[in-house]
């Protein structure tokens, strides 16, 4: 690997670990939050929703923008949006101000994430040089979702919930100042080819309604008539979608990119992943803090073991796919990562030891980061250099639907017990409760071992039509 690729890589990776640090920096960082800015028990989970929301609803239009109006443009625009929107979340004085702050941040993201993808996928030939690639940039990725939460504890006891924001802004910043001389402008736009402003406008619209409905649903009520209007009308905007794609001369996805198999197992294989690994963290800082009483920097420091058994699980996911191939060790990962959640969930207690945890932390984020990265290299296999920001918002819009989804679901189990208990009945019943999901997010790493048995290699780079 050459000098520039290398140092391109690495800016990349930079970026990457940025935006996934932000999912769960501020999660510790919450009830100060509420606190100090008056947010009510019922609106201050919308924190970590407005994010999620504006995330997903975008990262499919970011992909798409980024293969048409040129990759780097469209990361630097993304890395602007979370400098500014970072700034401003740090600085807000009341909810409005921070949720759409945090919006913003969301919308950054995903125009910064398909958008690194992409140009890593573009940038790596397919086989060994792209496997390391995306094992380094899959190894910050996975990293940034454990980071943010040991970061996001040492800086809220340290300097307060609103370092937690501003720590993005010279992060971001000097992202975005280095992307010019790190990273190639790409090839000029192509004049004869069309942005579908329609279809992304209607499958923004789809997507962001219906995960707000999944977000609020368990809060308002699934027969909320808010709920049900907002649901009714993301499945409107998706039918809507379906219709003109079929009459665009460019769509916005593709629709051979469907004959990918590999592509299409990877999609799946990424809604289940954030169902399952990428919900755990959530529920392990929820133990560690309203069972074990650990406070934020505590917290934060329970999370180093995971993250260094992530970071090394996604660095070398790429080498062993090159060397066992991709069926073959997503699924030993994911049979591992399964071993480790159910080990997890046995060594839980509302009295036990950190110690009993660490087998199963050890398993289950091996698997969590080495699945990270194969996940990418599987939607990256056999798709043309055209279309490659596509495939990459496809696969991370479905794990972004599958964060979402997977929360909301395992927050049920969770809570299924705990309902009108105070004191130490509340803290046993909520560690039977985060026992009991563990054993789910396990459980829903078998299914996904199960749709990874479905890897097959295509057969031929799907080059057909735009």
């Amino acid at each position: 690997m050459d000098r520039r690729k290398s140092a391109g890589l690495a800016l990349l990776s930079f970026a990457m670990l940025i935006v996934s640090l932000d999912q769960y920096i501020v999660v510790v960082a919450l009830p100060e939050i509420g606190r100090e800015l008056g947010y009510s028990a019922h609106s201050l989970q919308l924190v970590i929703s407005a994010y999620a929301i504006a995330s997903s609803g975008f990262l499919l239009f970011g992909g798409r923008a980024a293969d048409l109006l040129g990759r780097r443009r469209v990361l630097m625009a993304g890395l602007a949006l979370y400098t500014l929107a970072s700034l401003a979340g740090g600085l807000a004085t009341g909810p409005t101000w921070q949720l759409a702050a945090r919006a913003v941040q969301g919308l950054g993201g995903a125009l910064v994430f398909p958008s690194t993808l992409a140009i890593i996928n573009t940038t790596f030939a397919e086989g060994r040089e792209r496997n390391r690639a995306l094992g380094i940039w899959g190894g910050s990725g996975a990293a940034g979702l454990v980071i943010g939460v040991l970061l996001g504890g040492a800086l809220t006891r340290l300097f307060g919930w609103e370092a937690v924001f501003f720590v993005n802004v010279p992060l971001a910043g000097t992202a975005l100042c280095l992307a010019i001389p790190l990273l190639d402008p790409g090839r000029p736009r192509d004049a004869n080819r069309i942005f579908d402003l329609p279809g992304a406008l209607t499958v923004t619209g789809s997507i962001t309604l219906i995960v707000y409905s999944l977000v609020q649903g368990p809060t308002l009520g699934w027969t909320s008539p808010w709920i049900l209007v907002t649901a009714t009308a993301g499945l409107l905007f998706l039918v809507a979608f379906i219709g003109i794609e079929r009459r665009s001369p460019d769509p916005l996805v593709p629709p051979n990119l469907f004959q990918n198999r590999v592509l299409t197992v990877a999609l799946v294989i990424a809604f289940l992943f954030m169902a399952t690994f990428g919900s755990l963290l959530y529920f392990l800082s929820l133990y560690f803090q309203d069972v074990r009483g650990y406070d934020p920097l505590q917290t934060g420091l329970a999370f180093l073991v995971p993250t260094a058994v992530v970071v090394a699980g996604s660095t070398v996911a790429g080498q062993a796919v090159t060397r066992f191939g991709l069926r073959r060790t997503l699924i030993a990962a994911l049979a591992v990562g399964a071993g480790g959640a159910i080990a997890l969930g046995l060594g839980m207690s509302a009295g036990g030891s950190y110690v009993a945890l660490v087998p199963g932390l050890v398993g289950v984020s091996l698997g969590d980061g080495a699945v990270f990265t194969m996940m990418f290299i599987a939607a990256a296999t056999g798709v043309s250099d055209r279309k490659q920001g596509v495939a990459s918002g496809m696969v991370s819009t479905s794990s972004g639907i599958g964060a979402v989804v997977g929360l909301a679901v395992l927050v049920l189990v969770a809570n299924a017990r705990t309902s009108g208990l105070v004191g130490d009945e509340l803290r046993e019943a909520a560690a039977d409760g985060i026992r009991s999901t563990i054993f789910v997010i396990g459980a829903g790493i078998l299914l996904t071992l199960v749709f990874a048995l479905r890897l097959r290699r295509p057969a031929a780079v799907c080059e057909v039509g735009r």
